[in-house]
């Protein structure tokens, strides 16, 4: 059997483009990202252990704002406030852009100071705008009562994208300055 090459078996490897370039978001596209996506996973941790979730999520002055239920992540999140959530749009193995955020977790209460309470009423407002009917009839979550807000004090984001050939570039070119 020297020399016989074994066959393949499952899914074909994709192919690598040519050529990968990753790049940096600038604060405006990772604003756009945030804004019109709703899903992220929220890491967080608490001494040796370190967790990860899927939740829906509203971005809006500089917060994201989203709703859980009671249990572990809550007692987690009372003792340790600081969090990170990825939020990803994914079209292909080497075509992707992912943001990660950084920053602390707030309650928005039904009690507080007067700042608190707007806290809330903007979390609400914002979470209404994804889902008009929570906290009333119709709600789809009526389990998830607990609202938190969460400051943003990093952000970053990455893109990996394949770039067009040099011909693409030259025929692009060429068409926009025939167009003008």
């Amino acid at each position: 059997m020297a020399g016989r090459q074994p066959k393949a078996t499952g899914a074909a490897k994709p192919k690598r483009p040519r050529s990968l370039e990753f790049r940096d978001l600038d604060q405006a596209e990772i604003e756009e990202m945030l804004g019109r996506n709703n899903v992220a996973r929220l890491a967080y941790s608490f001494h040796d252990r370190v967790d990860i979730e899927p939740i829906h999520y509203v971005f809006g002055d500089g917060w994201l704002y989203f709703r859980t239920s009671p249990g572990a992540k809550i007692a987690t999140l009372a003792h340790h406030q600081w969090v990170a959530l990825e939020i990803d749009e994914i079209e292909g193995l080497f075509s992707w852009r992912s943001v990660v955020v950084h920053g602390t977790v707030y309650p928005a209460d039904l009690v507080g100071s007067p700042l608190e309470l707007r806290g809330r009423e903007r979390a609400l407002e914002a979470l209404r705008r994804l889902i008009p009917e929570t906290f009333a009839e119709g709600d789809p979550v009526p389990f998830r009562t607990i609202v938190l807000r969460v400051s943003v004090t990093e952000v970053r984001g990455r893109e990996a994208y394949t770039p067009a050939p040099p011909s693409s570039r030259k025929s692009a070119k060429r068409a926009r300055r025939v167009a003008h």
